[in-house]
C-alpha cells in the first residue's frame, strides 16, 4: 500500500547533472470546451534581433487549449495598424479577433506596440506599448499573450512565468530552469548524485532543493542570478521536501533527526528549527497555504497516506482527504480557492479539491502521475507522468479539460514546479 508513496524517494536514490540542453515541445491533447477564433498577423519588423514576437504569441495561446489561432496566409490581410485591417476579410475567415502590431528601436529599447480587435464590432480591446532590452523580446511577447488571455477570457494568463524540474540522462542529473513553454532551458545544477523536489519562492529568484552530493539528502537554497547557494537544513539523518513560506523567509522542511520523518520550520539561513507535526511515523511533502499560518502535508498516521492540515503554531493535524487509500502530495492553488493532490484512483492521478466544498474530481486518465504544481494563475496544474515508462512532463487544466504534454527530446523529466509571474 506504501509501495507509490515511496516512489518519488525510491526514484532519486536510483535517479543526479548533464550537459543536454534541448528545449521541450508542447504537444496539445485536449481542449477547452469553448475556442476563441483569433488571428494574430505577423507584425511589422518581425524580425528584429532575430526574435520573432507573433510566433510565441501565436504559440501560447494556441497551446492553452482555449483559443483556435487561425493561419494568416494570405498578404492582403496583412496590417500594421487599425486604419488598414480588413476586417470584412478577417471574419470571412473565421476570426472573431486579431493582433496586429508594429516592432522598432528606440534608444537602444525595443519597443512593441500592439492592438487586439474584436473583428465583429470593430473595438479595440487593447491599444498598447511595451519597452524593453532587445534580448527580452521573448518574454516581452509571452507577457502580451497574457494581456490577450486575460483580456478576453477575462482570467489571468501564466504564460510570463518559469518551470523548474529534473532532468535525468543516463546516470546524469541537471537541475534545469525554462520559460512555461519549455523554451529556453538553462541547468542551474550539475550533479552525478541525485538532485530532487525543486521549489520556487514566492519572487521567483531562488530555488530550494534537495542533493545527495554530501551521500545523503540535503536542502540547499540557490540564487538564480548569482549562483550562490547554501545549505538549508542538513541535520542529522534526512533533510527533504522544502516548502517556501509566503513571505520567502522561511522553509518548510522534512527531517529525521529525532526519529522517523517530521515537518519542520527552519529560517531560510537553516537557523532555528522548530518541530510541526506530531504523531505518526512518516510526515512528509509540506506546503503552505496563502496565508502561511498552516502546512498541509502527508501522513500515514491514520494507516494510510493521507492529506492533513495543521497549524505552524502546533496542536492537533486536520485530515483533509477521506475517500480512497492513498492521497498525497497537495498543493494550495495561489488563489486559495482548490487543493491539488494525486490520489490512486486506477492508477495514480491529479486531483483537484474545492476547498470550500471539500468535494474532489480527477482530472487525469494517466496511470503514474506525480508532484502535481498550479500555475501562477490557479487554472492549469503541472506534473510529471510516465509515457512509455519514460518520465515527462504533462499540464492539465483544473477543470480537467485542457491537457498539454512537454516533450523533451533527450532524457526523462521528472518532478516539475511551476514558478511565480515574471514582472
Amino acid at each position: 500500500m506504501m509501495k507509490h508513496y515511496f516512489r518519488a524517494l525510491l526514484m532519486s536514490l536510483l535517479f543526479a547533472a548533464s550537459t543536454a540542453q534541448a528545449d521541450m515541445t508542447i504537444e496539445v491533447v485536449g481542449v477547452g470546451s469553448q475556442q476563441y477564433p483569433i488571428a494574430i498577423i505577423p507584425f511589422q519588423n518581425e524580425n528584429i534581433d532575430n526574435q520573432p514576437v507573433t510566433p510565441v504569441i501565436g504559440s501560447d495561446l494556441n497551446t492553452s487549449g482555449v483559443f483556435k489561432v487561425i493561419p494568416i496566409t494570405d498578404r492582403s490581410l496583412h496590417a500594421y495598424t487599425p486604419a488598414n485591417l480588413n476586417l470584412a476579410a478577417l471574419q470571412a475567415s473565421g476570426a472573431q479577433y486579431a493582433v496586429l502590431g508594429q516592432i522598432f528601436s528606440e534608444g537602444g529599447q525595443a519597443v512593441v506596440k500592439f492592438w487586439l480587435i474584436d473583428v465583429a464590432t470593430k473595438q479595440e480591446l487593447i491599444a498598447y506599448e511595451k519597452r524593453g532590452n532587445p534580448a527580452q523580446l521573448r518574454r516581452m511577447s509571452h507577457q502580451i499573450a497574457d494581456m490577450i488571455y486575460e483580456k478576453i477570457t477575462g482570467k489571468s494568463g501564466a504564460f510570463a512565468s518559469r518551470i523548474a524540474y529534473i532532468l535525468k540522462t543516463g546516470k546524469a542529473y541537471e537541475l534545469q530552469v525554462a520559460d512555461a513553454d519549455g523554451y529556453g532551458a538553462q541547468t542551474v545544477l550539475k550533479s552525478r548524485m541525485p538532485i530532487m523536489s525543486p521549489r520556487w519562492s514566492p519572487d521567483g529568484g531562488k530555488l530550494a532543493y534537495v542533493s545527495f552530493e554530501l551521500e545523503k539528502p540535503v536542502v540547499y537554497v540557490h540564487e538564480l542570478a548569482t549562483g550562490k547557494r547554501w545549505q538549508a537544513a542538513n541535520f542529522k539523518g534526512s533533510n527533504s521536501s522544502p516548502a517556501w513560506s509566503p513571505n520567502g523567509r522561511q522553509l518548510a522542511v522534512v527531517l529525521s533527526k529525532d526519529g522517523g520523518s517530521q515537518i519542520y520550520i527552519v529560517n531560510v539561513d537553516g537557523s532555528n528549527p522548530r518541530r510541526i507535526s506530531q504523531g505518526g511515523e512518516i510526515n512528509t511533502e509540506p506546503s503552505f497555504t496563502g496565508d502561511g499560518q498552516s502546512i498541509i502535508f502527508t501522513s500515514d498516521r491514520g494507516g494510510s497516506p493521507q492529506i492533513y492540515r495543521a497549524s505552524i503554531n502546533g496542536g492537533n493535524a486536520e485530515r483533509m482527504t477521506f475517500s480512497g487509500g492513498y492521497n498525497a502530495s497537495a498543493k494550495i492553488a495561489p488563489d486559495g480557492k482548490s487543493m491539488t493532490y494525486i490520489t490512486r484512483d486506477n492508477g495514480y492521478r491529479v486531483a483537484v479539491m474545492d476547498l470550500a466544498t471539500r468535494r474532489s474530481t480527477t482530472l487525469t486518465s494517466t496511470n503514474m502521475d506525480d508532484s502535481p504544481s498550479f500555475a501562477p494563475n490557479s487554472s492549469m496544474i503541472l506534473y510529471e507522468t510516465d509515457v512509455g515508462r519514460r518520465g515527462t512532463l504533462a499540464i492539465v487544466s483544473s477543470d480537467g479539460k485542457v491537457k498539454q504534454r512537454l516533450k523533451s527530446q533527450n532524457g526523462e523529466v521528472r518532478q516539475p514546479a511551476w514558478g511565480p509571474m515574471l514582472r
